[in-house]
């Protein structure tokens, strides 16, 4: 048994402080222009909007956790803004990056994509801030599942049931906790996965990170 920890530190976060600070001295400066007349008015719009888009980009790297990603013998644990999640090793069927059909193209879709055996496991630990996060990040995913079907009935009566219990092995889930499992259940079978975590989240490829898993899993046997 292999007891090593691999932590994975998101890419996203880099530059987070400089954005920031930048942002903040465009404001200012935005602000500058504003105070010493009208004929620089148009100037200081274009300081002030930058800024403040710089500001906003900046911080929403800073609040993003140090870690996403942590690999032990027990399992994958995915830390997010709104919480954390983990994944046993014996509840993995398998992952890859999801594809889709585009024309005559297959695309892969920026998430690492994990199918699971059981539904339930993810519902008795994840939290409903982070079930209700998730759900709302999901929305691309959703609107992706709704171009590979043809039929978009059978996908409306999907989503419609996540208003309903959710129940798996006799285990009854109602509020977020249901509208998150019927989720997971719709993404699984329209897309073929049922957990995704944003490439945005890692500090490698999307396929460097597969392999990382493959091998890990595989030492753990």
């Amino acid at each position: 048994m292999n007891d090593k920890t691999v932590l994975v530190k998101p890419v996203i976060k880099r530059n987070g402080i400089t954005l920031t600070l930048l942002g903040f001295i465009a404001l200012i400066i935005g602000i500058a222009f504003f105070l010493n007349g009208s004929h620089l008015f148009a100037v200081g719009i274009v300081f002030f909007a930058l800024g403040a888009i710089s500001t906003v980009l900046g911080i929403s790297k800073l609040i993003e956790p140090e870690v996403t990603i942590k690999l032990t013998a027990e399992g994958l644990t995915y830390f997010h803004r709104r919480g954390q999640l983990f994944v046993s090793w014996n509840n993995i069927q398998r992952f890859d990056q999801p594809r889709v059909v585009n024309g005559l193209d297959m695309i892969s879709l920026p998430y690492i994509g994990i199918k699971l055996k059981l539904i339930a496991p993810i519902l008795d630990s994840i939290s409903l801030r982070l079930a209700a996060g998730l759900l709302t990040e999901q929305r691309p995913l959703l609107m992706t599942a709704s171009t590979q079907d043809e039929d978009l009935s059978t996908l409306e009566n999907q989503m419609s049931a996540e208003f309903t219990p959710f129940i798996e092995e006799g285990d009854r889930y109602k509020g977020v906790l249901a509208m998150f499992g019927h989720r997971t259940r719709l993404l699984g079978s329209h897309l073929g996965y049922h957990i995704y975590i944003s490439t945005d989240a890692l500090d490698r490829s999307g396929d460097e990170f597969i392999s990382l898993l493959n091998a890990f899993r595989k030492a753990q046997n």
